[in-house]
């Protein structure tokens, strides 16, 4: 690896730059957190050669949505659903967004 690929990492939002702790520390939740969203299968956590977890700045911040909504009394399987979902939604979304500007529209009362 070459100091260039290094720096094109530094704005990579899936490179997995973050340790199991770091991540927790980020966070300001536990590592058993980060295990029992992984559990969920929230989010999957990358391994490094030596099988440690690693996790990149997207993982953070979906891991971040759900300990929001684990705080406030959502149960964590509830909230990791809720998180997926929240995300596929936002994905459906985009693209939708894509195709209206392909088709030349602004939205859905442009065809009205």
């Amino acid at each position: 690896m070459t100091a260039d690929d290094s720096f094109d990492r530094i704005d990579d939002d899936d490179y997995p730059a973050y340790t199991m702790g770091r991540a927790a520390e980020l966070l300001g939740t536990t590592q058993g957190f980060l295990r029992a969203i992984g559990e969920a299968r929230l989010i999957t956590p990358l391994r490094s050669a030596g099988g440690h977890r690693r996790y990149s700045r997207y993982q953070l911040r979906i891991a971040a949505r759900a300990r929001e909504l684990v705080d406030h009394g959502t149960p964590i399987d509830a909230a990791c659903r809720i998180v997926i979902l929240e995300d596929q939604l936002e994905e459906a979304q985009r693209i939708n967004a894509e195709y209206r500007r392909a088709a030349g529209t602004a939205g859905p009362t442009a065809a009205a």
